[in-house]
């Protein structure tokens, strides 16, 4: 059952080891994040309930989402601490026939990630129970967790079992473990394991479950996403466990799946909504990849990624350098047990491609503008730019030994392992991007590009937007002709950027990002309510996986180069086909497996109004629209 009948307070965080009580408590959602304690350092939650077991049952409290120290007291004992919001604190309960239930809730000192930045509005960032607060029930002798963690083998997959079992009575059994297939054809496993427990105990049993001829978890359009459950059963007690195999390397041209080369393409996610709506609005604008930006979402996210068939980049909750308080040097011991915990807690999820260290350590590109000097500013800056990130490589070493890790992402200059880079938006023009991709070798992978856009004319106070650059990009306007402008031009950068990062075969690409963080503007294609900015289209156009470009953002009286785009692993032929003004043309093109071919050449008339593309195949044909 869930508890959500409480309410809250803000209260001073204390070292005492009571539960606090303030003066007054005020009715709060929960799970949440309640806007009137946005400001607040701690905040109370406090509920009460019945006892709800039954016989000889017994009772677990699962507090998902607890952001970020928390203390939890149960009929003023103290339950313990927690300090991993993204790993569910977990408490079996003595219960009384009436009882009251206090977290108290500290925001962090340090890994607040992008929550203790000024990227997401305080109201994100409130200390709380984000995700869920449940009271389970369960058997004398119960299974009380099962962790999974799959790999191929030379023979097929493994998938090692650990579960926990809580021991009401002496024990001496076997626990039943199966793999069964989801949604599809194949085979699956039996086994059983011994286990022996006193009673009052607490037992771990390991189990390694082989599969000889396993279905393997693919990312869109490479093939299907088999997954598996896992189900343990020991009496009237059972978990079951959803699963996937897949194994990801670091290719010379992106990243390797299960031996095959796949260009992941996608956006960066704020913690700004439900991430599973925000997967599957990425995959219906043709990513195939996404990036958990400076924070961890919920298990349902890659859930969902899983499901759609989108690969994922997990961030550390680490973002700058000592702006927000965090250094993962400072504290190395903590750093790495929160390494480790990230990595084992998502191990199961087979869309988990990649993990991030450390996120913009430093801004020292940030405000160049469009000015004539900007490619001499950006040099300069650069050469002056001094980052160590020692501490950041060495926490890399944390993470599972054949995972692919990004220690650094962030501003050319700085040697970053994954480069933002934003011409158009931080300095020069969308033009620029070839030039600072091929003078700081940063096409191996591009974590973070884009331009910020208005949502409303009086958006440009919205966290997470950079008012002064876009005012410097922007031509003044007022009404609905400022938001018009400011989304034409986001779109104008974004395709420009993407385009040039897919025609150089760029491994791996985020743009900044899905979706906004604040009402009124943001660096995202979608409003923070959901809706589409111009962009979304425009994006999704630019992400399908075969598509024709052009080499530049065309322009009247200019002529432009085509590009048939295919990041597929199959060859493609069909026509491209092309108008501008009072001009079309088109030729018929065949292009290898994650290839790219030349299409001619078109010049647009001094009038035009648009330039259309599409390439046709026996299957249909994609479109791709640049407003002029």
């Amino acid at each position: 059952m869930s508890l959500t009948d409480w309410t809250g307070a803000a209260v001073e965080p204390s070292a005492g080891d009571g539960p606090p009580s303030p003066e007054e408590w005020h009715p709060v959602e929960v799970p949440g994040r309640p806007e009137r304690f946005a400001d607040a350092d701690a905040v109370a939650y406090r509920t009460e309930f019945s006892d709800p077991r039954d016989a000889d049952e017994r009772a677990t409290l699962e507090l998902r989402g607890l952001f970020a120290h928390a203390r939890i007291w149960l009929n003023g004992e103290s339950l313990g601490e927690h300090d991993a919001y993204f790993v569910p604190a977990r408490y079996e309960l003595d219960l009384d026939a009436e009882n009251e239930l206090v977290v108290e809730c500290r925001a962090p000192e340090t890994f607040g990630g992008v929550y203790a930045t000024d990227r997401v509005p305080d109201e994100c960032a409130v200390p709380g129970i984000w995700w869920a607060a449940d009271l389970e029930t369960h058997p004398d002798t119960f299974i009380d967790a099962l962790s999974l963690t799959p790999r191929r083998t030379d023979d097929g997959a493994v998938i090692d079992a650990e579960l926990t079992v809580e021991a009401g009575e002496s024990l001496d059994d076997r626990v039943s473990l199966s793999v069964r297939p989801q949604g599809f054809r194949g085979g699956g496993v039996m086994e059983r394991a011994r286990i022996e427990a006193d009673a009052g105990e607490r037992a771990t049993v390991e189990k390694r479950l082989e599969l000889r001829d396993p279905a393997y978890w693919w990312p869109a359009g490479h093939g299907p996403q088999h997954r598996y459950a896992v189900r343990a059963r020991l009496g009237d007690s059972e978990r079951v466990v959803k699963t996937g195999l897949s194994d990801v390397r670091r290719g010379e041209d992106g990243l390797l799946v299960n031996g095959q080369q796949v260009r992941a393409r996608g956006f960066s996610l704020l913690p700004t909504g439900d991430p599973t709506w925000d997967v599957e609005r990425a995959a219906n604008a043709n990513a195939n990849f996404v990036r958990a930006y400076g924070h961890v979402p919920p298990a349902e996210f890659y859930e969902a990624a899983a499901e759609a068939g989108l690969l994922v980049w997990q961030d550390l909750p680490l973002v700058g350098s000592d702006g927000s308080g965090e250094s993962a040097g400072s504290d190395a011991d903590r750093a790495t047990e929160l390494a480790g915990t990230l990595s084992t807690s998502v191990e199961r999820h087979p869309c988990v491609a990649a993990f991030g260290v450390r996120s913009d350590p430093t801004d020292h590109l940030a405000g160049v503008g469009p000015s004539r000097l900007a490619r001499y500013k950006v040099r300069w800056r650069a050469w002056r730019a001094g980052y160590d990130a020692a501490a950041d490589r060495d926490l890399a070493e944390a993470f599972p030994d054949d995972a692919v890790v990004f220690p650094v992402s962030g501003a050319p200059g700085i040697d970053p392992d994954a480069a933002h880079v934003y011409p158009g938006w931080d300095y020069g023009d969308e033009s620029d991007a070839e030039w600072v991709l091929d003078r700081y070798d940063c096409d191996g992978a591009v974590g973070g590009f884009g331009a910020g856009s208005l949502t409303a004319e009086d958006g440009h106070d919205a966290a997470g937007f950079d008012a002064d650059a876009h005012d410097a990009y922007v031509e003044s306007s007022d009404g609905d002709s400022a938001v018009e402008a400011s989304q034409a031009y986001q779109t104008r950068v974004l395709k420009s950027v993407t385009e040039t990062l897919r025609r150089r075969g760029t491994g791996l690409l985020a743009a900044d990002a899905l979706r906004d963080a604040d009402a009124g503007a943001g660096m995202g294609v979608l409003s923070a309510d959901g809706s589409e900015k111009a962009g979304y289209e425009a994006m999704a156009a630019s992400l399908e996986p075969v598509q024709v470009v052009l080499d530049a953002y065309p322009a009247g009286g200019e002529t432009r180069e085509l590009t048939v785009l295919n990041d597929t692993p199959e060859t493609v032929s069909g026509t491209v086909s092309w108008s501008a003004g009072d001009r079309t043309g088109g030729t018929d093109v065949e292009v290898e497996p994650y290839g790219r071919e030349g299409a001619g050449n078109m010049t647009v008339p001094a009038d035009a109004e648009s330039v259309e593309m599409s390439f046709g195949r026996a299957d249909g044909a994609v479109r791709n629209v640049y407003r002029l």
